[in-house]
Formats: structure tokens, C-alpha cells, sequence
């Protein structure tokens, strides 16, 4: 387990130069779990923020997105932290760059096997591209219920 700013174990870097690293996570997975974007938090008070936490700690995989919108439906920015796996992280990662700038109907159609292609993870660790879906529909439906209450 390793939180999204932590770097790959160490024991990890002595089998780079085997390429057994490279059978653990493909190349698009390590530079999102080496490099993440978008790692942190906003303002959860703030009624244009929608914010889900998904997961479970006694699997072992956290994830919190978070989202802030404008007046116009569209997402300005997305912060997360992720304790998980590389995966995880890299699904974090990667749904945060994907719906920053777009608007919440396209956020919402994000799909896991959509997440998964693009990192190309195996069977294995295809529940960390659905904690992802799952992460950015919980922010949406949070932002949703803010909005309702505080429009009356």
C-alpha cells in the first residue's frame, strides 16, 4: 500500500532492470503512480464542490475525488488522494486529468473499462478503474445534492 505521493517501494527498483517491474504495471500506470496529477483536496464546504470517497479500508483501496463546477455545469478543477495500490492510484489519477475542463454530463459517462483500456490493466485490477467510476459518480451525485439544497 502506498499513498498517491509516495514514490514504488523499494524493493520494486531492484527489478527495473530485470523488466519484472514492467510485468507488474504497464509504463502508463507507473508514470501516473510516479507522477500523479491533480493529488489533493478542496474545500468540502464549498457548495460548488461534490465530493466521493469510495472503497474500502479493509480491502486496502481508498479513493476521494473531488470535483469543484462553475454556473455552467462545466468542472474547473479535480483534486484526489488515493491509498491504494498503483492501479488505484493511476485510475485516480487519470479519471481526475479526464473530467478536469469537461462538463458533469461527460464526467458522468466515464466508464471503468474505458479507464482500464487506457492504463491497460489486467483482470487483476480492474476494481481499481471501477473505485474510479464509482469515485467520480459519488462526487456528482454529492455536487448534485448541494445544489438542490442550496437552491431551495
Amino acid at each position: 500500500m502506498a499513498l498517491s505521493s509516495t514514490k514504488l517501494p523499494s524493493f520494486l527498483y531492484s527489478t527495473v532492470s530485470t523488466g519484472v517491474i514492467n510485468a507488474l504495471y504497464h509504463k502508463k500506470v507507473i508514470d501516473h503512480y510516479e507522477h500523479p496529477r491533480n493529488v489533493g483536496t478542496l474545500d468540502k464546504n464549498d457548495p460548488n464542490v461534490g465530493t466521493g470517497i469510495v472503497g474500502s479500508p479493509a480491502c486496502g483501496d481508498v479513493m476521494k475525488l473531488q470535483i469543484k463546477v462553475d454556473e455552467n455545469g462545466k468542472i474547473t478543477d479535480a483534486k484526489f488522494k488515493t491509498f491504494g495500490c498503483g492501479s488505484a492510484i493511476a485510475s485516480s489519477s487519470l479519471a481526475s486529468e479526464w473530467i478536469k475542463g469537461k462538463t458533469t454530463e461527460y464526467a458522468a459517462r466515464v466508464k471503468n473499462d474505458e479507464i482500464a483500456k487506457e492504463l491497460c490493466l489486467p483482470p487483476v485490477k480492474l476494481h481499481c478503474s471501477m473505485l474510479a467510476e464509482d469515485a467520480i459518480q459519488a462526487a456528482l451525485k454529492d455536487y448534485k445534492k448541494k445544489q438542490e439544497k442550496s437552491n431551495g
